[in-house]
């Protein structure tokens, strides 16, 4: 009877071990259905975050002529791409008679904007509360004059070209040191 125990306890197990893939299959279902219910976030969410982490204030690499193209350092590049357009600037102003119609200017701030595909704008800035200066024929001058610049490549805000702005102070005549 004992052989006859052992003998059936054997093909029990044997059935089970067949049986035993299955019930291993039917549990890692069950187990694996907690992961199916995380929420996966929608498109709106990711889009919201990534916008929220952008820095809009500051692009990635800033307007640049060809002469500023071979310096690898950014902030030397913005440097060289501000002085070479107010020195282009002051070149193109300084055949004209600017300094002859207001001898007291002696600097003008200019609002460059440059676009995405690669057009400048130019504007004088004047204070709020002048009045010594005709601003219409000072820009007038300034749209005449300041044509036909290099090629400026424009700022680039995650490999877009986006619209950049910015101030420059252009001399209108130097100093004298008399």
């Amino acid at each position: 009877m004992y052989f006859y125990t052992i003998i059936n306890l054997v093909q029990f197990n044997i059935k089970i071990l067949k049986q035993f893939p299955l019930f291993l299959v039917v549990v890692l279902f069950f187990n694996s259905c907690q992961y199916f219910e995380k929420q996966v976030p929608s498109e709106k969410e990711l889009l919201q975050k990534e916008l929220k982490s952008i820095n809009w204030k500051e692009v990635d690499e800033f307007p640049s002529v060809a002469d500023c193209e071979k310096i690898a350092d950014k902030k030397l590049r913005q440097h060289c791409f501000f002085e070479k357009m107010a020195q282009l600037i002051q070149e193109k102003l300084d055949v004209d008679s600017l300094s002859v119609l207001y001898p007291e200017l002696d600097t003008i701030e200019v609002k460059v904007t440059v676009f995405p595909n690669a057009t400048m704008k130019f504007e004088p800035q004047f204070p709020k509360d002048s009045v010594a200066y005709d601003t219409t024929k000072i820009d007038s001058v300034l749209q005449a004059r300041l044509v036909d610049f290099p090629k400026v490549n424009p700022a680039i805000k995650r490999g877009v070209p986006v619209k950049t702005q910015f101030i420059l102070p252009v001399i209108i005549k130097e100093k004298s040191t008399k």
